[in-house]
């Protein structure tokens, strides 16, 4: 497997189930992720413009190839309602090779 077709997960919170679900749909949708977890019930503590905050979001976890990485965040950051939007991209090391060859074979409709 070449460094592009490597698998990676990439982290993003969103104010609510519905946004989080509309985005993730739209990335399976473009084949550039093959998969979307969504968990919602989360609360965040942090600090934003000066001022303590204490949210409830919701967790995304995108499951895609690296050579998808800057067309996902780059699409995420178009889609998303906040102004910086939290998104990390995790590398992984190993895993099922059925698994990791099923994300290839879902993504390979999106640009690498």
């Amino acid at each position: 497997m070449d460094d592009a077709d490597m698998p990676v997960l990439i982290y993003s919170t969103f104010p609510n189930l519905d946004e989080a679900k509309r985005v993730g749909d739209a990335l399976v949708g473009a084949r550039l992720a093959a998969c979307v977890n969504v968990f919602p019930g989360m609360i965040s503590i942090y600090e934003w413009k000066g001022a303590r905050q204490a949210d409830e979001e919701v967790a995304m976890i995108v499951k895609t190839r690296a050579g998808l990485t800057e067309q996902i965040v780059a699409e995420v950051k178009r889609l998303h309602p906040y102004e910086v939007p939290a998104l990390l991209v995790l590398p992984t090391v190993g895993g099922s090779e059925d698994y990791c060859a099923w994300i290839v074979g879902e993504t390979q409709g999106g640009r690498a």
